[in-house]
């Protein structure tokens, strides 16, 4: 499939609106676009940035989420908040392509490690990350705030 990496401005409404059908495909939970522009722009002054495969009739194919972080776990690390390929273009190596892509930029910015979140029911999702050669390193624990509190 013919795309190119495209490196598209987390606060910018148009390429936020680009995005949007393919991040709604993971994260269907998300609320209005005008909600989802102001998430976005609050997340890209923290760093967050994307990454996008673009077909030819420039139509977003495939997206990742990320930002440089750094802690006393990894020091610093590229985390990668959301990684999705639209269904209908799964299978063609668009997530492969972002994954190495993303490698090299950490790399480059002297990171230690490329870090990634998955639901564990994600059984499709987590095939795909031990094809790119991840591996599982810790259990990540939550609770939503509401539960302790009642809000």
């Amino acid at each position: 499939m013919s795309h190119r990496l495209a490196d598209l401005a987390a606060d910018d409404r148009e390429a936020v609106i680009a995005c949007l059908p393919v991040l709604r495909e993971l994260r269907p939970h998300l609320g209005s676009e005008p909600q989802v522009v102001a998430q976005l722009a609050r997340q890209a002054a923290g760093g967050y940035r994307l990454l996008a495969a673009v077909g030819v009739d420039d139509r977003v194919l495939a997206l990742a989420g990320w930002r440089f972080m750094e802690n006393t776990v990894y020091g610093r690390f590229l985390y990668v908040d959301d990684l999705i390929t639209t269904a209908s273009a799964r299978g063609n190596g668009l997530g492969a392509d972002l994954i190495r892509a993303l490698a090299e930029r950490g790399h480059a910015a002297g990171c230690a490690r490329l870090v990634l979140d998955s639901g564990v029911g994600n059984a499709a999702a987590h095939r795909f990350y031990f094809r790119q050669r991840l591996t599982i390193g810790a259990l990540h624990f939550g609770r939503a705030l509401n539960q302790i509190f009642g809000d």
